[in-house]
């Protein structure tokens, strides 16, 4: 039995009946949840804990650790712990703000994973997206090369509906979302994406992603080499609300 599902639902006054009807299952779906510890599908744990206020990992314990692949796992406890993550993408938008629609076909992209380590996967970067829905969220700031608004990642409709929810994930005072345009010629950007994070001891490390595994940096030289390229990318970007007028253009571009 998931006791910890039991309690939340106590606590919250909620029933079996009523937790499902604000999910969109059936009953015996959030029965099996219950009584046989059944773990749900990403976006129906997501939708559950907000009915119970409460994070997916509270519900779910562990469930993000079971899940990623064992070399993120360093750096998802960095990112966890991050007070401030400055993000860098010249192909795709940043995992944190991914939809799962996109997110789905980022994952899936060129078929070399299999449709069950796609849902796996799936499922591990929408519960790290918590981190900027907290109570004391990272000051998170994300640059994005102009050419990731118009790569039609999962087809028009995917990518308008993902754009808009860029652009609204950008209201938040926490979130910070700055274009580098097209009219920029070359930069550090071209050299490839990496993510900053800053703790709270002010300690950075940094990641650097590629087609077989993340590398978590930490050594002062390579710190001081990726905050250089984060320079120069910032320096290139349009302002934060210029930035988001294009996002929403090219969103509506796509239809």
């Amino acid at each position: 039995m998931n006791d910890a599902l039991r309690v939340a639902l106590r606590d919250t006054g909620l029933t079996i009946e009523s937790l499902a009807d604000r999910v969109g299952v059936d009953p015996k779906t959030v029965s099996r949840w219950l009584l046989e510890d059944r773990i749900p599908h990403a976006r129906h744990r997501l939708t559950a804990a907000d009915a119970l206020r409460k994070d997916v990992s509270d519900i779910w314990p562990d469930i993000s650790r079971r899940r990623a692949l064992v070399w993120f796992r360093p750096w998802q406890e960095i990112e966890r712990e991050a007070t401030t993550l400055r993000s860098f993408e010249s192909l795709v938008v940043p995992g944190l703000l991914q939809t799962e629609a996109y997110a789905r076909a980022v994952l899936a992209g060129g078929g070399l994973i299999p449709r069950n380590d796609v849902e796996r996967l799936l499922a591990h970067r929408l519960s790290r997206q918590q981190i900027l829905s907290r109570e004391d969220p990272p000051l998170f700031t994300a640059v994005l090369d102009e050419a990731v608004l118009r790569r039609p990642v999962g087809g028009p409709a995917t990518m308008r509906a993902q754009l808009l929810a860029l652009a609204e994930a950008s209201a938040e005072p926490h979130i910070r979302v700055h274009v580098v345009p097209s009219t920029v010629g070359e930069y550090a950007g071209i050299n490839g994406p990496f993510v900053l994070a800053t703790a709270a001891d002010h300690r950075i490390a940094g990641y650097l992603d590629n087609q077989l595994q993340g590398q978590v940096v930490s050594e002062q030289a390579d710190i001081a080499a990726i905050l250089a390229a984060w320079e120069n990318v910032r320096g290139e970007t349009l302002s934060h609300w210029q930035s988001v007028d294009l996002i929403r253009e090219v969103a509506e571009s796509w239809n």
